[in-house]
């Protein structure tokens, strides 16, 4: 199990740009990822395997501008993390329940 994490700066001096900014941010709130800031948003995945298909997916959704970083860290690394949150904020992001079909 792990989380994925998707950091970006892309530029929006052109409303072409915001536009594509706006696209990549609704892409990735589309494919269940969670917005932690307003350019980091995260995602809890089951396992490596799935990680790397979202991961790819991601770099496709890209605009190809500004900066990129994603990093993958394991369900434990994430449960050590400090994450201070002020009035008013949602708290941390919980693990998703897993649903089971048999």
């Amino acid at each position: 199990m792990s989380w994925i994490y998707v950091m970006f700066d892309l530029p929006t001096n052109s409303k072409v740009e915001r536009k594509e900014a706006t696209k990549f941010r609704s892409y990735l709130l589309d494919r269940g990822f969670q917005m932690a800031q307003y350019s980091i948003y995260l995602r809890f995945t089951k396992s490596r395997e799935v990680a790397n298909t979202h991961i790819s997916r991601v770099k496709s959704a890209w605009p190809g501008k500004g900066r990129l970083h994603i990093i993958t860290i394991t369900d434990q690394q994430y449960a050590n993390a400090h994450i201070i949150v002020g009035e008013n904020r949602e708290y941390r992001t919980k693990k998703p329940d897993l649903i089971s079909f048999f």
